[in-house]
């Protein structure tokens, strides 16, 4: 037998914080050099001129300037190509 005795269930207590993903800088927006434009997970938007990838995803501004968004179709691994929105700063 137990020697514990029935303890209750308690709901909600894994939640956890939303971590804040999306688009920063919009299209037509200046930006500075390092500021970020796109937080994500995985490769959905892509960095193009002007912008550069970190670690985790997120694209950056590379330099001062202002953002750009256009559509680009890219190879997939099973050689299918997927569009995709490449983001850029001139």
């Amino acid at each position: 037998m137990s020697h514990v005795k029935a303890g209750g269930t308690s709901k909600n207590i894994h939640d956890s914080q939303g971590q804040r993903l999306g688009v920063k800088r919009f299209g037509g927006q200046k930006v500075n050099a390092g500021e970020v434009l796109v937080r994500q997970v995985g490769q959905t938007k892509l960095a193009g001129k002007g912008t550069y990838m970190s670690r985790n995803y997120t694209i950056h501004a590379e330099k001062d300037g202002v953002v750009a968004f256009k559509q680009r179709r890219k190879k997939n691994f099973t050689g299918r190509t997927v569009p995709r929105t490449e983001v850029t700063v001139e």
